[in-house]
């Protein structure tokens, strides 16, 4: 029997995947447990549609994502902190203090998780850091730290 899986089922398939089970174990397992759906003209067409709206919505966010990063990417950022001599800083900089500098300079809220810090800045100078807005898209922030 061939079936629509509905669920991530180890061994067979993901969910949205169309696969071929034998007939007592999709009757008697996957479709009583809503693991799995009959293939039929309808579902497949439901199934269909459904992957072109995903596909739709992905593009958006992708296209979204792009527009932000073209904003960002031509922006600076310039934090003011404590520090000592020879352009030590008294603690750090941190993708948090960027985010928040981001939204209180420029008007435009990145999640701090987004910021691809590699470790916190501990001292003066100019730095780019990459913002990554969505998967293979990347901004660069020129950030410029000052006592």
């Amino acid at each position: 029997m061939i079936v629509i899986l509905q669920k991530d089922l180890k061994g067979t398939g993901k969910a949205g995947d169309v696969v071929k089970v034998s007939d007592g174990y999709a009757r008697n397992m996957l479709i009583p447990k809503g693991i799995a759906k009959e293939a039929t003209e309808g579902n497949i067409r439901n199934l269909e549609k459904q992957k072109e709206i995903a596909a739709e919505k992905k593009a958006e966010q992708k296209a979204a994502a792009e527009e932000n990063a073209k904003k960002i990417s031509g922006l600076s950022v310039t934090i003011k902190t404590k520090g000592g001599e020879g352009g030590r800083l008294f603690g750090s900089i941190t993708s948090k203090d960027i985010a928040q500098a981001l939204a209180d300079q420029h008007k435009i809220k990145v999640d701090k998780k987004k910021i691809d810090l590699d470790s916190p800045i501990k001292q003066t100078g100019d730095f780019t850091i990459p913002i990554k807005l969505y998967p293979e898209v990347t901004a660069q922030l020129k950030v410029t730290v000052t006592v």
